[in-house]
């Protein structure tokens, strides 16, 4: 009766249930956001096989009521401290307890191949990737945060490292965090120093600071302008306008100006 009453300024619904079940509500509700990001993931992935627009399919697929909007933002996957720890747990606790979470493990598996999936475009756009100077716009898991708890854009980072890539970063305020836990990660004061001199850029944190980059600067600093946006954050027409490789996620087009020989370089010269 305290803790209800303590509760009822918040004007929520109060649930009483018993320990197991109250963890279990917990548990679920983070599987279950997670499964949505990471099911729209993999339409995403489908959209690009297929050339639809996982933009329109998701904004489309939210009018229905049953649906709705929210965590139907494609991207490169979830990450943070509560939905990675609370699907792993919770399939681990179905295993031990004698039942089989296909649904959980494929939740998973999904979102390691986003990851992937971003090594993969910058190799189909630079070719070998040793040696290339890539930068990582966004190094928080999520905007507006300084955590990088199981942050996508660090574990890119890292297999990009193991590639032999020269590992650029900007966070506007995830950056102390990131040189003690990534110190291979070259950080920069600005996404404009950080593209200078770039053979690609990865948009891998939608902070809202991004939105308003001037983009055309950005281009002129890069080596080779690739854009590989993680987050959908930009309208892929307009970069490839202004003269970038543009790949974004599920987008439903080769976002290139003209054909490239897989370094980068124009096929048709």
């Amino acid at each position: 009766m305290l803790l209800h009453n303590l509760h009822l300024a918040l004007r929520a619904p109060i649930v009483v249930t018993d320990l197991r079940t109250a963890e279990m509500i917990k548990y679920a509700s983070n599987a279950f956001l997670a499964t949505r990001i990471s099911f729209i993931n993999e339409i995403a992935n489908i959209c690009e096989a297929l050339g639809a627009d996982v933009k329109e399919v998701a904004q489309g697929m939210g009018y229905d009521r049953r649906i709705g909007h929210h965590f139907l933002e494609p991207g490169v996957g979830y990450g943070g401290s509560c939905f990675p720890k609370d699907v792993k747990a919770l399939s681990y606790m179905a295993q031990v307890n004698g039942t089989h979470p296909e649904l959980l493990q494929a939740v998973m598996g999904i979102n390691d191949t986003q990851r992937r999936q971003i090594v993969i475009k910058l190799q189909d756009v630079l070719g070998d990737l040793s040696g290339k100077t890539i930068g990582m716009l966004g190094l928080a898991f999520k905007e507006n945060t300084d955590d990088i708890r199981e942050s996508p854009s660090l574990q890119i980072a890292a297999m990009l490292n193991d590639l032999g890539v020269n590992v650029r970063g900007y966070d506007p305020v995830a950056a102390e965090n990131v040189e003690r836990a990534s110190p291979y990660i070259t950080l920069c004061k600005d996404p404009y120093e950080l593209a200078r001199g770039c053979d690609a850029l990865v948009v891998a944190t939608p902070w809202n600071e991004f939105k308003s980059l001037d983009m055309a600067q950005i281009c002129a600093e890069m080596k080779q302008p690739v854009l590989i946006d993680g987050r959908n954050l930009y309208d892929g027409r307009q970069m490839i306008a202004m003269g970038f490789t543009y790949r974004g996620v599920g987008r439903g087009f080769k976002g290139t100006m003209q054909g490239t020989d897989g370094q980068g370089n124009d096929a048709n010269k």
